[in-house]
């Protein structure tokens, strides 16, 4: 497949049966990946909205966000590695963000690795915009995380 073909994308809730696929992926994206245990926590809170983005039957990547009253908070997102650059990324945030919408969240926010520009390049094109740095936010590294926030209310 070249990097201009755009691949079908279909998204499906997160379920116990497809943590064994997630992990290899978060190992290959995360110096500090969740574990199983954590994914198991996304299929069983109520709170939890998490979705796996599937092409021609495999894995692409998958995100999701804890809905918190009106805000909706992005927990994770990641693309497999073999797929990136090809605009999975701002894909599947789309689909949370109308997820999102759908839920009737008014904000969403999220962190991310101060180092990790190209998400926050990403992030910025979809509105979300700095709002604070948590210092040593990461445990493993101690990485600081920048704070953005999109306001989805019209």
């Amino acid at each position: 497949m070249t990097i201009h073909e755009v691949l079908e994308l279909q998204f499906t809730p997160i379920a116990p049966e497809h943590i064994q696929t997630l992990e290899p992926i978060e190992a290959e994206s995360y110096p500090d990946p969740w574990s199983a245990g954590m994914f198991q926590q996304e299929t069983e809170n109520a709170m939890s909205r998490f979705y796996i983005a599937i092409s021609d039957q495999h894995v692409v990547g998958y995100g999701g966000f804890w809905l918190l009253m009106d805000e909706a908070h992005i927990t994770k997102i990641t693309v497999a590695q073999s797929y990136r650059k090809q605009g999975l990324g701002t894909r599947i945030m789309d689909y949370l963000i109308e997820q999102a919408e759908q839920a009737g969240a008014k904000t969403m926010r999220l962190e991310v690795r101060q180092s990790n520009t190209i998400a926050q390049a990403i992030y910025a094109r979809l509105d979300f915009k700095v709002v604070g740095i948590r210092k040593g936010y990461y445990a493993r590294s101690r990485e600081d995380a920048v704070v953005m926030v999109k306001y989805i209310t019209d």
